[in-house]
């Protein structure tokens, strides 16, 4: 799975980059690298397609990117070494990149409008003054990531999994979908790649380092099965040629997860899938009490000092 390309020391935004960047107002922000390349924000919608269902689709992609991006932002300065450090930083400063040109893109097809309460961005109305019931990421992002091995297992479903799904994408009848998509492939197969080297590390090395890695897939597996669950709104863009049906990537990432786990002696968990609730799930805004403790953190500043710039 690895090449030169994806490297972290070959990334054009790596986390050095990223952090020397300030946007046309001179203040600076993460994920500043990422942009949508030749596809504007306000392309027309696709013709024949929803404008709701296609700014609900955004927000599933981008809180999903958010959210993970936020939980890995807490290994900073805590992960076991230094180098580990700056890949987990890497790892979240792309999906934040990723998530920052959906949430605009959300924004500009209305999705903002019933959360703005002042002349903050698009992408800054949807990051920091939703409450847990308007986001709309899978269960397994808000999760709490737990230690080294959890972090890796999780790392490794989610980069599987939204890799399979944004290769597809690339092919969408959105432009600003199909562009993000493009860059996001590359950058996903380094996550999938930094995970699966070490899960091959943890679960084929010392008996403790198996036990918690084979640990951490057990904890992480209950939430993997809501990510082939297809919503209603998944389901009709990806009939008009815009989204793809979940469905469509299990057997991709299964075939990742067959090829891993064998090699790093681990055995693929047999767990209950966490339950939907009346048959709705987080891309319905039905979360665990944990998206909750991420919120408070992320958003605090901003709703203390809405009026704020930096």
């Amino acid at each position: 799975m690895h090449s030169d390309d994806t490297d972290p020391a070959h990334h054009d935004e790596n986390v050095y980059d990223a952090l020397a960047t300030a946007d046309d107002d001179g203040r600076w922000a993460f994920g500043t690298g990422f942009d949508a390349g030749t596809a504007e924000i306000d392309a027309p919608v696709p013709e024949g397609v929803d404008r709701a269902d296609l700014a609900a689709y955004c927000l599933m992609l981008a809180d999903d990117a958010l959210i993970a991006a936020q939980r890995l932002a807490g290994w900073t300065a805590k992960a076991p070494e230094l180098e580990e450090d700056v890949a987990l930083a890497n790892i979240a400063l792309d999906l934040l990149g990723q998530a920052r040109v959906l949430l605009s893109r959300a924004g500009h097809l209305g999705a903002a409008e019933p959360f703005r309460a002042g002349p903050q961005d698009d992408e800054d109305v949807l990051t920091y003054f939703r409450d847990d019931r308007g986001f709309r990421n899978v269960t397994l992002v808000e999760t709490d990531l737990g230690d080294f091995g959890r972090t890796i297992a999780w790392i490794l479903v989610l980069s599987s999994w939204r890799l399979a799904l944004m290769q597809r994408l690339t092919g969408s009848r959105d432009p600003v979908l199909a562009a993000v998509a493009g860059k996001a492939v590359k950058e996903l197969a380094y996550h999938r790649d930094y995970a699966a080297q070490w899960t091959l590390r943890l679960g084929d090395g010392t008996e403790l380092s198996h036990a918690r890695m084979q640990a951490g897939l057990d904890d992480v597996w209950p939430f993997v099965e809501e990510l082939f669950l297809p919503h209603d709104v998944e389901r009709r863009l990806a009939e008009a040629g815009v989204a793809v049906d979940p469905a469509e990537l299990r057997g991709e990432v299964d075939g990742v997860l067959e090829q891993v786990l064998p090699l790093a002696t681990l055995t693929r968990p047999e767990r209950a899938a966490v339950g939907l609730v009346g048959g709705r799930g987080g891309r319905d805004g039905v979360h665990t009490e944990s998206l909750g403790t991420v919120l408070a953190v992320m958003q605090s500043l901003a709703r203390a000092h809405p009026e704020a710039t930096w």
